[in-house]
């Protein structure tokens, strides 16, 4: 996801401990379903300096979606989740995994990320408006909802995106500028005596 480094600046410095605090962390969350186990085999350790950066590629069954939006956004129920849903003004916290369409090459992940919904690619902020508190759906992105033409990173210009994401909890505009308020009118903190 790409954000601006003052925005991102910004909403961390006054979202981020308010929305972990209030985030439980599923035991789900630690778990990576994205890749399955590979067969166990005995491995020799050689001291041997494994290539930076590890790209792990997703097999293809895990690039497909079932179902599809009327814009065509694709999307597979991987954990349903009732109750509300965030809206395009919100601020969510996902822990997500990003990779090519085409290849299965990863190219980016985050665990327990905040972000502002309206702030992502059109593919990504719709996807996030269909999950509730706990759900996990995999989003895939065709590129006119993604980066279109552009190139952006270690995504090629064209290209479809597929992101599992896990939607750890969210706040809605009107509960971060309530947020906003209280931290601004809580008084300030004596300082304490120096003996």
């Amino acid at each position: 996801m790409t954000l601006s480094s003052q925005a991102l600046g910004h909403l961390l410095a006054t979202l981020s401990f308010p929305l972990l605090a209030a985030a439980p962390v599923h035991a789900a969350a630690q778990t990576n379903k994205a890749v399955p186990a590979a067969p166990s085999q005995s491995v020799a350790a050689n001291g041997g300096i494994i290539p930076l950066p590890l790209n792990p590629v997703i097999p293809a069954a895990q690039r497909q979606c079932a179902a599809r939006t009327p814009s065509g956004l694709g999307y597979t129920v991987l954990r349903a989740a009732e109750g509300p849903k965030p809206s395009a003004d919100a601020t969510v916290l996902v822990n997500y995994i990003g990779y090519l369409a085409a290849t299965g090459t990863v190219f980016d992940q985050s665990m327990q990320s905040p972000m502002p919904v309206g702030e992502v690619i059109p593919g990504f902020s719709q996807g996030l408006q269909m999950i509730g508190r706990g759900g996990i759906l995999r989003l895939c992105i065709p590129a006119a909802l993604g980066y279109g033409a552009q190139a952006s990173g270690p995504i090629p210009a064209n290209s479809d995106l597929v992101f599992q994401v896990e939607l750890l909890d969210f706040k809605t505009a009107a509960e971060i500028d309530e947020m906003r308020r209280a931290q601004t009118s809580a008084p300030a903190k004596p300082a304490p005596s120096q003996p």
